[in-house]
């Protein structure tokens, strides 16, 4: 059973930076597909970023320039550091994994708030 566990939330002012970390377990982290999604109230959940396994990164056109997706394979971890947060950026931030058989799992998210 995939297991993904995200921290890193909390309550920022606009401009200033947060980091996500997402821990897997049950899978084998380092061939998966690995992203970071959100959903803000009233509002569908929305790709942010997404670091493949062959080490291509893809960003949401709305955090190009101010997000980084990393991911460490030894330690089963996938990172999103946030930079000059935006009150638009207020979410809860899911993390998701692909793997290569086609299952996707999802964490329990955790909020962010970017106060102005």
């Amino acid at each position: 059973q995939v297991q993904l566990v995200e921290s890193g939330g909390g309550l920022v002012q606009a401009g200033g930076s947060l980091r996500l970390s997402c821990v897997a377990s049950g899978t084998i982290f380092s061939t998966n597909t690995m992203a970071w999604y959100r959903q803000a109230p009233g509002k569908q959940r929305e790709l942010v970023a997404l670091f493949t396994s062959s080490g291509s990164t893809n960003y949401a056109d709305s955090v190009k320039g101010r997000f980084t997706i990393s991911r460490d394979n030894a330690k089963n971890t996938v990172i999103l550091q946030m930079n000059s947060l935006k009150t638009e950026d207020t979410a809860v931030y899911y993390c998701r994994a692909d793997s290569r058989s086609g299952r996707t799992s999802w964490g329990q998210g955790t909020q962010v708030t970017v106060s102005s």
